[in-house]
């Protein structure tokens, strides 16, 4: 398996919205429950956040995306990620490759920090981000219902070293 990554584009749109439902219905990554169309992810492409895809021979496997932290102009340069693979691609190490692609990327974006919520049992991403030099700032308790089922998060962040002296 030959992975690469790239920035991703808007006519990455429909992978990206493939990839993502296969994690919807998995339910072990998000909250979500409505799947996600083409055009819901085109809307992600606003320019200031980073969107990256792996690749392997051509065919995207995985992603990883930055989004709004909050509103507020005092946390411009925070921003949540998400990193996805699809299932015909997990267990290689696509979400690493995108991982790194997307820390690369967080720095010329102006980013000083990137933010996330993991549910507790899904060790594979808690072993991931720990990897990618994340630290678990603590666990969200009864964060919100999936199912009808309270799901705890951990909470994890990472500093982009070089936007922080600014």
């Amino acid at each position: 398996m030959a992975l690469a990554a790239r920035a991703a584009t808007p006519a990455d749109a429909e992978r990206i919205a493939q990839i993502y439902n296969e994690g919807i219905e998995d339910r072990v990554g998000t909250f979500e429950t409505r799947p996600r169309t083409t055009d819901d992810v085109r809307a992600w492409f606003d320019g200031r956040h980073p969107i990256v895809v792996v690749e392997d021979g051509g065919q995207i496997v995985a992603f990883a995306s930055t989004s709004n932290y909050r509103a507020r102009e005092c946390y411009a340069g925070i921003a949540e990620f998400s990193v996805y693979v699809a299932r015909s691609g997990r267990g290689r190490g696509a979400g690493t490759v995108a991982m790194r692609a997307l820390l690369d990327a967080a720095g010329p974006a102006g980013l000083w920090k990137l933010v996330s919520r993991i549910f507790v049992e899904n060790a594979a991403s808690r072993r991931l981000m720990a990897s990618m030099g994340f630290r678990e700032v603590g666990i969200y308790e009864k964060h919100a219902k999936l199912d009808g089922q309270w799901r705890d998060v951990v909470i994890v962040e990472r500093l982009i070293p070089e936007n922080i002296s600014k």
